[in-house]
């Protein structure tokens, strides 16, 4: 049995390498190749949950598998990450247990690689002012993710913290190689923006619906469970609203339910998943004036072929050279 650690994880799975892995891992989520079942989140404690993702992942070599991980609450003080875990991946033809890979990190690049994927196929194609709500290591890995599909001319950092944004801000800059800013209002950084991505902790609307303007396309990513909220019902009922799993949108996207239970939207909301957009067989943007709106939960199917990639010896060499979306510390 192969283990692959997070040293490799950091080394190999490069954003070049992961963005088509994942993208073509959405289009055989939604073409319903895949037998896949909702994650399940058991609540340890206060702010801890425990989840289980179940799932399989056709393709060049049929796997099965799932990803099993703790998350915990601020943990950066105490050295320890938020997201911590493994995941599990046997071969379909024979039931072999093929590999254990920690998780945090494929998480963290495989989110990232996701939301990259969404404002290809839904911003405008003049969309060139991106803003970033956090600055923790989601936001970190958004914004080099993004930053690789699409020349944008700005980057905008907002957080509560001004004195983390700012020092993120700079950190990043040199990355990207471009100067990105810190806007100290949430609303300002909105309205000045094509393409929003929220990444943060909240559990509470950080990104409001009156603050949006017209033609601007937002991620919404750091709530993954039912319960914390990052924008408002509003901005909901407002967007054409499209998601990674529609069954998993209907039982855990928070920031939907909770416009469903306000009576503003009900399932016909949600315009489909955006593997069928990658394919053709449902409509994205259809004009410049749209709101739109990607709600990523994450799937397993994004952490079965990550490592589904990692473990095969036959890459190593291709990724020795690669830049890895580690590369500053």
């Amino acid at each position: 049995m192969l283990i692959i650690r997070d040293d490799e994880v950091r080394a190999r799975l490069t954003f070049d390498v992961c963005i088509p892995l994942i993208r073509d891992a959405m289009l055989s989520l939604s073409n319903g190749e895949n037998s896949n079942m909702l994650r399940s989140v058991i609540k340890i404690d206060e702010g801890k949950f425990f989840g289980v993702m179940p799932g399989s992942l056709n393709g060049p070599e049929n796997v099965f598998g799932a990803k099993l991980v703790g998350v915990f609450p601020d943990p950066i003080e105490s050295g320890r990450q938020r997201h911590n875990g493994i995941v599990v991946l046997f071969d379909s033809e024979n039931g072999a247990l093929l590999c254990v890979a920690e998780a945090e990190t494929i998480t963290a690049i495989r989110t990232a690689a996701a939301t990259a994927v969404a404002p290809e196929a839904l911003a405008r194609e003049d969309a060139r002012r991106l803003a970033i709500f956090g600055y923790g290591t989601q936001a970190r890995h958004h914004v080099i993710a993004l930053s690789g599909v699409r020349k944008y001319e700005s980057i905008t950092i907002w957080g509560r913290d001004s004195a983390k944004a700012q020092s993120f801000a700079r950190e990043l800059s040199d990355r990207v190689g471009l100067e990105i800013g810190v806007s100290a209002s949430a609303a300002d950084a909105a309205r000045e923006s094509d393409v929003i991505c929220t990444v943060t902790t909240s559990s509470d609307p950080i990104l409001h619906g009156a603050w949006i303007q017209p033609g601007t396309h937002i991620n919404a990513v750091g709530s993954s469970i039912a319960g914390p909220v990052e924008i408002d019902n509003d901005l909901v009922e407002r967007s054409r609203y499209f998601v990674d799993s529609k069954p998993s949108a209907l039982a855990q996207a928070a920031e939907f339910l909770s416009a469903q239970a306000a009576g503003l939207v009900d399932a016909s909301h949600i315009v489909g998943e955006i593997g069928k957009v990658l394919a053709g067989t449902v409509s994205g943007r259809r004009d410049a004036s749209e709101i739109t709106l990607y709600k990523s939960l994450g799937h397993i199917v994004q952490d079965l072929a990550a490592v589904r990639y990692l473990a095969a010896p036959a890459q190593m060499a291709s990724t020795t050279n690669a830049v890895s979306p580690f590369e500053i510390s």
